[in-house]
């Protein structure tokens, strides 16, 4: 078993943010982190999308939901190795270069996954609904751990009878000591009996990178 779980989606910048600090954990430590997917088109199937952000969203959210279905036919190919690193790489190009357009096709897909020395081919699941029940199921396995009144992302220490958690959720990814200070603490919390908010409305824009 892994340390931790973390559940993803690509396109979210928070996700991203704090996927940055768990690296940067896994750098410095011995953990290992199992990256589970969850999707958050699927996620805002029963809640619906505000009418005045309904195209936006399910442009972005469909993009997240073809990148999952790349991301687990890689690991039905491979296993859980790989899919760090196609995260990383998934993110990257979306909220580091800006370049989110370039994924929305099969040829850009397929260039990313030849530099990881994946196969092309897999790039071809972003149009296929082949694995969304194995989407599906980890976003289930998600909402089902922490709640479904949540976003992403999710994590599971102790893994999978420790405590989940939306979070956290941070504006800026510390590095060195900070992050493993910030680590410390949030496990701490995770391992409390009966703990389960700690929360302000109040963000910072989120700084990617």
């Amino acid at each position: 078993m892994a340390d931790l779980d973390f559940f993803w989606d690509p396109v979210c910048p928070w996700a991203w943010i704090t996927s940055r600090w768990v690296q940067e954990v896994v750098r410095q430590t011995d953990i290992d982190v199992d990256w589970r997917f969850i999707s958050l088109k699927m996620v805002n199937e029963e809640k619906g999308y505000p009418p005045e952000l309904q195209e936006r969203y399910t442009k972005t959210h469909g993009l997240g939901l073809s990148l999952l279905r790349v991301a687990a036919a890689v690991r039905e190919r491979h296993g859980t190795q790989p899919i760090g690193g196609l995260y990383t790489d998934f993110g990257t190009r979306i909220h580091i270069e800006r370049d989110a357009p370039s994924l929305r096709t099969t040829a850009g897909i397929a260039e990313l996954l030849e530099r990881r020395g994946l196969e092309p081919s897999l790039a071809g699941a972003s149009t296929s609904d082949a694995l969304d029940d194995v989407v599906r199921a980890d976003t289930e396995l998600a909402l089902a751990r922490a709640g479904r009144d949540i976003g992403t992302p999710v994590l599971t220490f102790g893994p999978p009878d420790g405590y989940s958690f939306f979070g956290p959720v941070i504006a800026k990814a510390p590095t060195g000591a900070d992050a493993i200070r910030l680590w410390e603490t949030v496990r701490t919390l995770a391992a409390f009996p009966g703990f389960a908010e700690l929360k302000r409305s109040i963000r910072s824009t989120p700084e990617v990178g």
